[in-house]
């Protein structure tokens, strides 16, 4: 992954950032030593990010789609209050082992249900009444209008998504993979939604950030 942001600056936000706790550096750590594509890592800034969006909105019930490792999910669940729960869906079973072995171990990993399948079809098992405050989107990008779609009825009035990669290492200025091509779209269908308010940040690798109005 291109950063978007020069590696020295991003030193710096980390570095001015209230740091995570230790069981994140070790799992943070541990995919960087075991694990392909730990690029896809949320890191310290967007964790804290995350975190910091759960606890504002005083979010209850969070909806995560891509759980890779987990370190996404533990930040998040240390945003919820002790009776909050997340929901967090993934497909690949070796990296689900170690999300959950480290959910394990957090004092948060309580709060954090962990569904391994295709995230389309855990939607629609969900009962008829099940409603979000918070979704955070980082999956496969060619599916997520569909996430988008499938997740946005269930969320509550005033509650946020969080689409991650939304500037794909700078490639939606000039697409040409069908995964850029993607984000482009995805990033077009928001835009022109006007169910929803929404701003583009430039954080790690961009995060489009969605308001249901």
């Amino acid at each position: 992954m291109t950063p978007i942001v020069a590696a020295a600056l991003e030193q710096y936000c980390a570095t001015h950032t209230s740091p995570p706790e230790p069981l994140l550096d070790e799992l943070a750590a541990y995919t960087r030593a075991h694990c392909q594509h730990a690029q896809m890592l949320t890191g310290p800034v967007e964790g804290r990010l995350l975190r910091m969006l759960v606890q504002i909105g005083a979010a209850r019930r969070v909806l995560e789609i891509g759980t890779f490792t987990g370190y996404s999910a533990l930040s998040m669940a240390a945003g919820l209050p002790d009776d909050g729960e997340l929901i967090t869906c993934d497909v690949n079973p070796e990296t689900s082992e170690i999300a959950q072995s480290f959910f394990d171990r957090s004092p948060h990993g309580g709060k954090i249900r962990l569904i391994r399948g295709r995230a389309i079809k855990t939607l629609r098992s969900l009962p008829h009444d099940a409603t979000f405050d918070f979704v955070f989107l980082d999956a496969d990008k060619e599916s997520y209008p569909d996430y988008y779609e499938a997740v946005l009825p269930r969320l509550r009035t005033g509650g946020l998504i969080a689409a991650d990669n939304t500037l794909w290492s700078g490639r939606v200025l000039d697409p040409k993979e069908s995964s850029d091509h993607a984000i482009v779209a995805f990033n077009a269908h928001v835009h022109a939604d006007v169910r929803v308010e929404h701003v583009l940040l430039s954080v790690r690798d961009g995060v489009l950030l969605i308001r249901k109005k």
